[in-house]
């Protein structure tokens, strides 16, 4: 081996040897190095601004996927969608969920934020243990009005079968919400399974479509303010945020009960990610966190600590954190098993008619 040949062999060995130096230096956050955590989630449930401490503090990308509906999510892991780490059912489809073997347990040693939830959501109904499911956040359904139009409080589903208000009333894009409304009004569990009761709640239903202008779980809040509707059966969250776009806009819970909702942390069993998924879920009901959640999307934190760390304005407002009266007519929306083919078929004529 000549001079010149020996002369370029050092410098490609040396060459080499920096090249993996670097390599091996490379900052945690290079996107090539990096961890990614897939999180499934409710259509605007989640800003970058939320995620981008996780991400720094973790070295992790967090890559969001979203769903409008619980039979949504539900449908997409069934067909096989494994690369999910983190997704966010709401209480009675952690019930279906664990059911179909779908979650993965949860090591509560991973997530000491979730010691401590708010009163009503230590024992949920379909997980009392939280072996699968940590609840997230929490509201209720009631209804949503303009008292410029609607001076008398509604404290009644029956407004809602108000002809004077025709072609002015909006209903949620949601099955069981549209049928536990009226089931209610009607004296009746929203998770009956009477065939009879589910009919009769049908025929109800079909009386007051002509007054409906729509059925949808999106933008309520938007027409509530705009004057579209003067009346929205809805989540509180949005009518919170109708309220601050119009200070006419106020939200009830009527005195027959109506729903309580929590939706829940949890991990799908395909996730390749668990102990980064349990990490993220301890980071996301972290007080500070949570209330920073709290105050963009307007629902109640399963985290008590974060209550004391919102506005006044969120903390006081009825449509996120109900008072004691309210919360003594909720009901928890059960799996009805079976009897659920009775609803869809209900509701598909209901819709179709």
């Amino acid at each position: 081996m000549n001079k010149l040949t020996m002369t370029k062999f050092i410098g490609g060995v040396f060459l080499l040897v920096a090249v993996i130096l670097v390599a091996c230096q490379a900052p945690s956050d290079d996107p090539m190095r990096r961890k990614t955590l897939y999180y499934f989630t409710w259509s605007d449930y989640v800003g970058p601004e939320l995620l981008e401490p996780f991400e720094r503090q973790t070295g992790t990308k967090v890559v969001v996927d979203t769903f409008s509906s619980n039979e949504e999510l539900l449908a997409k892991l069934q067909s096989g969608a494994s690369g999910y780490d983190v997704t966010v059912p709401s209480d009675f489809m952690v019930s279906v969920m664990m059911k179909q073997g779908l979650l993965a347990e949860l090591d509560p040693a991973r997530i000491p934020n979730a010691r401590r939830l708010a009163v009503g959501l230590e024992n949920l109904p379909v997980d009392p243990e939280h072996r699968f499911s940590v609840p997230y956040l929490w509201g209720t359904v009631g209804i949503g009005y303009d008292s410029n139009v609607i001076p008398t409080p509604p404290d009644s589903w029956a407004v809602l079968w108000d002809e004077r208000y025709k072609g002015k009333i909006s209903m949620l894009n949601d099955q069981r919400e549209v049928f536990g409304a009226v089931l209610r009004s009607m004296g009746h569990s929203m998770n009956t399974r009477e065939p009879a009761i589910i009919e009769a709640a049908k025929a109800k239903l079909l009386q007051q479509k002509p007054l409906v202008r729509t059925y949808t779980s999106d933008h309520f809040d938007q027409m509530l303010a705009s004057g579209e509707v003067v009346l929205a059966h809805g989540w509180g969250g949005p009518v919170a945020r109708a309220m601050a776009l119009k200070p006419s806009i106020k939200y009830v819970v009527p005195k027959e009960g109506a729903t309580i909702w929590a939706d829940c942390l949890v991990v799908p069993k395909t996730s390749r990610n668990k102990e980064l998924a349990m990490q993220f879920i301890n980071y996301l009901l972290d007080r500070e966190v949570a209330a920073r959640t709290s105050e963009r999307l307007m629902f109640a934190s399963a985290n008590p600590e974060a209550k004391a760390l919102v506005k006044p304005a969120v903390r006081d407002n009825p449509a996120v954190y109900p008072d004691e009266t309210a919360l003594g007519h909720l009901e928890w929306m059960m799996d009805v098993g079976e009897t659920l083919r009775l609803y869809d078929r209900a509701w598909t004529e209901l819709k179709m008619k």
